[in-house]
């Protein structure tokens, strides 16, 4: 059975039709890569299948379930979790904060526990105190675990948020330009840490990315969208020859 599975996806805003017709199967296991120009349509994806917008038509299925209609919160809880292409982390407070938060929805506490302050309340905060802390000497960050996020370099803030993702226990991790505003190095070392994350957590992974380099390394097959359609999907190296994805990219002019 597939882990996801999309069909005929589609979302009006207003009298723009952003995405139509969209198709997506992913098998447990696999890394996608959804890519396309600027404004094709490919966050408003993310953000279907994230419950951050409902789609106008078509299905959302994972592992079996329809998840459309389902909140945001109520998808992570059922193993979706994503990073954002815009960097939102709380800036003012640590890096250990930052991914503590995403334990308190499971933290197995109550309010008045939280407020006495009972054994429960502290047993469950140390409990998620080493949790987060692991996840952080997994991603290479622990160093920085009492740091503010806003005096981190970018490429560690990267590792923040998928580290706060981690977090959820996810089957599904999408990534929406992981690799944005990094170097050359910072995106080697990247490709290397989505590898390393996956085979430890036993992840499936849809990512967006503009970094073709970073794209043909770790995907195993490309999805291409422009204009708010699919228009090729095949392996890395077919992608790459199609004539319809260099016109999206190039322009018709350059193609011909």
């Amino acid at each position: 059975m597939p882990l996801l599975e999309v069909k005929g996806l589609g979302i009006n805003f207003g009298g723009l039709r952003a995405v139509n017709r969209f198709d997506l199967t992913i098998e447990p296991g696999e890394v996608v890569g959804l890519i396309g120009p600027n404004g094709a349509g490919k966050t408003t994806v993310f953000n279907m299948i994230s419950g951050y917008f409902p789609p106008t038509d078509g299905t959302i299925v994972f592992k079996g379930r329809s998840i459309v209609g389902l909140k945001p919160y109520q998808i992570a809880r059922l193993g979706i979790a994503r990073t954002f292409q815009n960097i939102r982390l709380f800036r003012d407070n640590s890096v250990l904060d930052n991914v503590r938060v995403a334990f308190h929805p499971r933290a197995g506490y109550g309010l008045i526990d939280a407020f006495l302050r009972t054994p429960r309340f502290r047993a469950k905060e140390a409990e998620i105190n080493e949790r987060a802390f692991e996840l952080l000497e997994t991603l290479n960050i622990a160093d920085k675990a009492n740091t503010a996020v806003k005096n981190l370099p970018y490429g560690d803030q990267r590792r923040v948020e998928i580290a706060r993702a981690l977090a959820v226990g996810p089957e599904l991790l999408l990534l929406d330009e992981p690799a944005a505003g990094m170097n050359p190095a910072e995106v080697q070392q990247l490709v290397e840490l989505i590898r390393f994350i996956k085979q430890k957590f036993n992840l499936t992974v849809l990512l967006i990315e503009h970094q073709m380099g970073l794209v043909m390394n770790l995907c195993e097959r490309l999805v291409v969208m422009d204009f708010g359609e699919i228009i090729a999907r095949g392996l890395p190296h077919e992608v790459r020859q199609n004539p319809k994805v260099l016109e999206a990219y190039l322009g018709k002019g350059a193609v011909a």
